[in-house]
């Protein structure tokens, strides 16, 4: 154990406070420079915020700094991945043009709201494990810790891959309709989602052999349910299929999330 816990209510609001605040912040410039998917480059890096607050409240273990390190890793890679491609697009996120012209002249309000005060909240639930670790983790390292460890790597090393064979395959196809079924995405739809999901649990058993509780499972139990049913392979398999003719068909032979080898024709 550590020679100093802090108390879990600190925690708690640390995290929810330093979850909260750059969401705002982020809202005030989406306004000014009327770019509502600024938020999509923030949401990796804001987990190394949060995960740092609460780290400076605890004992800072070398337990400790190895899930902060571990968060940064993740995050700084995300947000670079995302940044270059927002830098690349010069309008704002399709999405997000949908979203004004649903809500019009209130988009301030409900962008507030629906988007930034939204994965604000989501943040902090799904960052419970990695927050809560950091700042109670002891001085040793159990053996489930290591095993989170390794199990984080590999879902990390497979969601940076399968990124840069989609970023390489946008370069060179011919086409919009094209579909992507190189390297990792001849065995699974979404092998970028699926590496995030196997290194949020990675993180949780991580935070749990740190000394962190089994209830802050809801962390990576909500990115899992997200990335499957609602922002993640539920909405963009909608889109797909619909602009794309051949989707049906690498739908067909190609898993949907689980990498697997493809079926035969």
């Amino acid at each position: 154990m550590p020679p100093f816990a802090p108390d879990l209510k600190l925690i708690l609001a640390v995290a929810l406070v330093a979850a909260v605040v750059p969401f705002l912040a982020l809202w005030i410039v989406s306004l000014r420079i009327r770019d509502a998917s600024i938020v999509d480059v923030y949401w990796g890096p804001g987990f190394i915020f949060v995960t740092a607050a609460t780290f400076l409240l605890g004992p800072q273990t070398g337990a400790g700094w190895i899930i902060l390190g571990a968060v940064a890793l993740w995050g700084a890679r995300l947000g670079l991945h995302i940044g270059l491609r927002k830098l690349a697009e010069a309008d704002e996120d399709g999405r997000y043009q949908a979203m004004r012209r649903t809500w019009k002249g209130n988009f301030a309000w409900e962008s507030l709201k629906w988007v930034f005060l939204l994965q604000a909240g989501m943040q902090f639930v799904v960052a419970l494990p990695v927050s809560i670790g950091a700042a109670v983790a002891g001085d040793g390292q159990s053996r489930l810790f290591h095993v989170g460890l390794l199990v984080f790597l590999t879902g990390l090393i497979v969601e940076a891959v399968a990124d840069w064979q989609l970023t390489e395959f946008r370069k060179r196809r011919k086409s919009h309709e094209d579909v992507c079924d190189i390297g990792l995405w001849s065995w699974s739809r979404h092998p970028n989602y699926f590496g995030e999901t196997v290194l949020w649990w990675g993180l949780f058993a991580m935070a749990l052999g740190a000394g962190a509780s089994w209830w802050t499972v809801i962390g990576p139990a909500t990115i899992t349910f997200l990335l499957l049913r609602v922002s993640g392979v539920t909405l963009l398999e909608r889109g797909l299929k619909k602009r794309k003719p051949a989707y049906a068909d690498y739908a067909r032979r190609t898993s949907a999330f689980i990498p697997w080898p493809p079926k035969r024709p």
